[in-house]
């Protein structure tokens, strides 16, 4: 893997992640290695998308950046500082929407302001109505979850990880739930978002499309143990209006270039699968 330019803001160095695991019926455990010399850096202030087969460790990679997860070996930083666990650098966005049900749009953003702290009742509400407005809700702040799209929740769900100000927003298949136009209008938002905050954004998906839209670069997984085994930096040229760049030869040629890394045969592994009393 070619080295990389630029500050880091999120580094992990030669990471594996061992699971134990206990098949139905059997008394003893056995290792699962999810990954093994997985290198990424992300740089500060990007939107990185890391895509893969299922089942390659995307999502093990993001519980390990969010501190859900310590690594069996290897090391995982955050602006040169090991993850120890969670933080208020980092916010998570999940495919599920999981906003409180008995709180309003509004009222599940100033939770989470809640939970942080340091801000009187009305600082909250303030910032909680400005992020409404940041994902375009102003005029649904007062709806409850179950009278919301599922488009409209995951935007409740992306203004309440961003009203506390995170430096990182990790997002885990965020839109993979929502249909297709709802899923590109809202691959659209969050470029915009990102335009007005600068966040970091790590962004998991299987979608080959939705990497290349989003992501300035994408790096791309190898099924499992998984590792990074390219990153591709995008360039496309987003500022001609309406025009929509998924239609463009530009798209579709690295569309087919990371479908050919993913298309790749797995390298020879031993798996390493050990009786664990």
């Amino acid at each position: 893997m070619a080295s990389l330019a630029g500050a880091s803001k999120i580094a992990l160095r030669d990471v594996r992640q061992v699971f134990r695991v206990r098949a139905a019926g059997d008394r003893a455990a056995h290792e699962f290695v999810a990954l093994d010399g997985l290198d990424l850096d992300v740089r500060e202030g990007e939107i990185l998308t890391l895509v893969g087969p299922s089942g390659c460790g995307k999502s093990t990679v993001l519980d390990l950046v969010s501190g859900l997860s310590t690594p069996t070996a290897g090391a995982v930083e955050i602006d040169g500082r090991p993850v120890s666990g969670p933080g208020l650098d980092r916010g998570v966005v999940f495919q599920q929407y999981t906003l409180l049900p008995w709180r309003t749009a509004l009222g599940n953003i100033e939770f989470a302001l809640e939970a942080v702290g340091g801000r009187r009742k009305a600082e909250r509400r303030r910032v909680a109505h400005e992020y409404l407005e940041l994902v375009g809700l102003t005029d649904f702040a007062d709806r409850y979850p179950h009278e919301l799209s599922g488009g409209m929740k995951q935007r409740v769900a992306i203004a309440r990880s961003l009203s506390y100000q995170p430096e990182v927003l990790l997002m885990d298949e965020p839109f993979g739930a929502l249909d297709a136009q709802t899923r590109e209008r809202l691959q659209e938002e969050l470029v915009q978002i990102w335009r007005r905050t600068g966040t970091t954004i790590v962004f998991i998906t299987h979608d080959i499309e939705e990497a290349v839209f989003l992501g300035q670069r994408v790096a791309v997984m190898s099924t499992r143990p998984g590792k990074v085994v390219e990153i591709i930096n995008v360039v496309l040229d987003r500022t001609s209006g309406d025009a929509d760049i998924r239609s463009t030869a530009e798209f579709a040629a690295y569309r087919h270039q990371i479908w050919g890394h993913l298309r790749q045969p797995a390298p020879a592994y031993r798996a390493e699968v050990h009786r664990v009393a």
